[in-house]
């Protein structure tokens, strides 16, 4: 076909031509403007939260073979899924009620019921079905996670508030900061023998103490900035994201959780600034972008797992014990906390979505033993896909059914015209 090209025209056109980012930079935005018109269509005709919308995008992708996240995560993919996480679990530091905790003590309790019935629930269920203990303790271990970043979703797109919303909220962020101190400790010890007390809570230490240097840093670094610049300022706002990043990479690379520090600093930054701030709207913007890639990884990803039939079982029996570990957890501790136990029921329903702090986890674990980890992330993949999706609805059918919800669960195409209407006028 060249030869029908002159020769003059072809060189012309080469000293025009310049290396651009290349067609994987195509692809992914490609795929997250396809993400973002999937979510606004799955919210607007089906009623349910723009992260399934997402998901759905993913998994079509990640089946389809798409070899633009590798397995175990690294590089840029893995420092992305990082960021998006730890600008997750700083807003929900910032929201964690301390004061809440000492004036409700059962609170508490219900936290850690529940994420020690999911553990103990998980890990004996896979040991009777004959999966080793290395690989049920760290499965049981991601378990405990309830993802924050899936619930802070739904909670945006279904309007929702209340003592159902606010509590399952705080017990995810809860759950969250227990298995990232203990998943990032353990995925140091797989490979290693048996080992006593002292040498299993060394790796925790270190890892919890990096983590709150790093968090405190971020946290006098905001309030300091804070002091001389408004909370609603543009360049505040990307001064906060620039500090979240910065300590993102300095977690990770000093042997901390890159999510756990962002969630510490979160939690100190609200004790120092008495002062109440809301979530500036120009970084809302860029961790929406940043969050819709995540869940468009996360799913990738998790896509890529084993479905064979004999890992179904074990996947299956992972997700209910799971769901019914966490409803227990809640309700067993119900008594005395300030809600019914229909509430309570509900809170545990909302508390079962898995996403990206899980498959960060696991892939802490198969990066640490290539042998293990593929059995672990066997089982973890499939599950956090599963879950990403149906955890999603399920927490969406719990804010609808306790009544938390501030807009109706009807799909635009069957809404009624004067709903279509009042829509219309809150957009």
């Amino acid at each position: 076909m060249t030869s029908f090209i002159p020769a003059d025209l072809l060189g012309f056109w080469a000293e025009w031509v310049r290396p651009s980012a290349g067609l994987p930079t195509v692809l992914w935005s490609l795929l997250i403007a396809a993400a973002a018109a999937s979510g606004h269509l799955v919210q607007r005709y089906m009623g349910l939260p723009k992260v399934v919308g997402y998901a759905i995008v993913g998994t079509l992708v990640g089946l389809a073979g798409f070899e633009g996240a590798v397995w175990p995560l690294q590089g840029i993919s893995l420092f992305l899924l990082e960021l998006g996480v730890a600008i997750v679990l700083f807003e929900a530091g910032g929201r964690l009620p301390l004061r809440w905790f000492r004036h409700n003590p059962m609170l508490l309790l219900q936290s850690l019921l529940e994420s020690a019935l999911t553990y103990f629930g998980v890990f004996w269920t896979l040991q009777w079905l004959g999966v080793p203990e290395p690989v049920a303790n760290p499965v049981a271990l991601i378990a405990i996670v309830a993802s924050p970043a899936v619930l802070s979703r739904v909670v945006m797109d279904t309007g929702a508030s209340g003592p159902v919303t606010e509590r399952a909220l705080t017990l995810a962020t809860l759950n969250t900061f227990y298995a990232l101190a203990l998943g990032y400790a353990q995925a140091g010890l797989l490979e290693r023998g048996p080992a006593g007390l002292i040498s299993k809570l060394y790796p925790v230490l270190v890892v919890l103490g990096v983590s709150f240097v790093v968090g405190a840093v971020l946290a006098l670094a905001m309030r300091s900035a804070l002091r001389v610049m408004s909370p609603t300022s543009e360049n505040t706002s990307i001064l906060l994201l620039a500090l979240i990043g910065a300590g993102a990479a300095l977690a990770a690379h000093f042997g901390g959780a890159a999510p756990l520090a962002a969630l510490i600093g979160g939690i100190l930054l609200k004790q120092l600034n008495p002062k109440p701030w809301a979530w500036p709207r120009q970084l809302g913007t860029a961790a929406s972008l940043l969050t819709m890639l995540m869940f468009v990884l996360v799913s990738i990803v998790a896509a890529q797992g084993d479905w064979s039939m004999p890992v179904a079982s074990l996947v299956l029996a992972v997700i209910g014990v799971r769901l019914v570990a966490k409803i227990a957890g809640v309700a067993i501790a119900n008594k005395g906390s300030g809600t019914s136990w229909k509430q309570a029921f509900w809170v545990g329903c909302a508390m079962s979505p898995l996403s990206s702090i899980a498959l960060l986890i696991a892939s802490n674990f198969a990066s640490a033993s290539p042998l293990l980890g593929a059995m672990i992330t066997q089982i973890t993949l499939p599950a956090i896909l599963l879950m990403e999706v149906l955890g999603a609805v399920l927490a969406t059918v719990a804010v609808h059914a306790s009544g938390e919800s501030h807009r109706p669960w009807a799909p635009e195409a069957f809404a009624r015209p004067e709903e279509r209407e009042s829509r219309d006028t809150q957009r």
